[in-house]
């Protein structure tokens, strides 16, 4: 019998799944190469100026090059299915939680052990918050069940409306303009430099955007901290990362809701108009040599924050004004995302002297 062979010079027999294959020689490009994460650049003391290398990034302060792009304006995610919660325990725990729910399945002719006391009682809950309840199949439960274990029990989550950037930007322009207008008002009282401190604390922002951070309960611990600190919002990719969902409901303790959430194509052009409206980028790696506390965190920041496997990108590090890290004395590598996040987001508020 014919053998193939592959890349790595061994020989095996072919089988059902590659005898109309066993010709095909793989290259070293088709096989690849196991991943190696890159040693990020980090900067040189210099002039505060953009720049599109890694390498031009500094942290003392002049004036930045105005090197805005072209206006773009984020698409709403269309066309998603809503996440199903299933199960009793679950089903409960998204009433007590508020979450958004639009409709309550439950399973058609269940037998004495399915239909408890339980069941009715989350029907009688579900129709006092004013949520349909519909009877079903068991077939169709089954169909729409991740798991297979939905208990006779299921509940339709509404699509979560995400905000789009354009809005999230406009508002603070207003905001900005108010605080400007306010501390005009109080002119008689700038008399020294650290009175115009206070004017640049008082328009401060906040923009966290996460890149292809892929864990539920990392985002959502993400906008919980944004939300506790006050900023502006979160931004996410539309595609490859952690979105709303049951898990983001749950570990950003309701945050979802009162944060704004914005879902954009291009992460790299979302960074380019937060620049337009005269935000600093500052991103978040372990290979950074300065840190935290030296970073320009006062104004208006949009921060980022990489994925848990591979960090930021090369393409968004690139467009970062500034990279930093939190410093450390232990053994173990770093913080996980979430947590270096709540740190970082806290220095924003302690530099900008944020009152509570």
């Amino acid at each position: 019998m014919a053998q193939t062979h592959n890349s790595r010079g061994n020989f095996k027999k072919p089988t059902k799944k590659n005898k109309n294959v066993q010709n095909v020689r793989f290259t070293s490009n088709e096989k690849g190469t196991p991943y190696k994460k890159r040693a990020r650049a980090v900067g040189d003391s210099g002039t505060r100026a953009r720049s599109s290398s890694a390498n031009a990034r500094s942290f003392p302060s002049q004036k930045r090059s105005s090197g805005a792009s072209a206006h773009m304006r984020p698409r709403r995610e269309r066309g998603a299915r809503a996440p199903m919660i299933e199960g009793r325990r679950a089903c409960f725990e998204a009433l007590e939680a508020h979450l958004p729910l639009k409709k309550l399945l439950v399973q058609e002719n269940m037998n004495a052990t399915l239909q408890t006391a339980d069941v009715e009682r989350l029907i009688t809950c579900a129709r006092e918050r004013g949520i349909a309840c519909e009877y079903v199949k068991k077939s169709a439960m089954d169909s729409l069940s991740s798991h297979g274990a939905h208990q006779g029990v299921m509940f339709e989550t509404a699509p979560f409306a995400y905000a789009e950037l354009g809005d999230v930007l406009a508002a603070i322009d207003q905001k900005d303009v108010r605080a400007a207008d306010a501390f005009a008002a109080d002119a008689h009282e700038l008399v020294t430099n650290t009175d115009n401190q206070t004017a640049a604390h008082k328009q401060a922002s906040l923009v966290v955007l996460l890149d292809h951070v892929v864990d539920e309960g990392n985002f959502g611990a993400i906008v919980r901290s944004a939300e506790v600190v006050g900023a502006s919002c979160v931004i996410i990719a539309n595609a490859r990362c952690a979105s709303v969902g049951v898990g983001a409901y749950k570990t950003s303790a309701g945050a979802v809701l009162h944060m704004p959430i914005v879902q954009v194509v291009n992460l790299a052009r979302a960074i380019d108009e937060l620049k337009e409206h005269g935000f600093w980028v500052i991103g978040a790696s372990e290979h950074a040599q300065q840190t935290v506390w030296d970073a320009p965190f006062t104004g208006k920041v949009c921060l980022i924050m990489g994925s848990e496997e591979n960090g930021i990108s090369s393409l968004v590090q690139k467009k970062c004004d500034f990279i930093c890290k939190l410093p450390q004395r232990g053994r173990i590598e770093s913080l996980n995302v979430a947590q270096a996040a709540t740190v970082m987001c806290y220095e924003w508020m302690r530099q900008n002297k944020l009152s509570v």
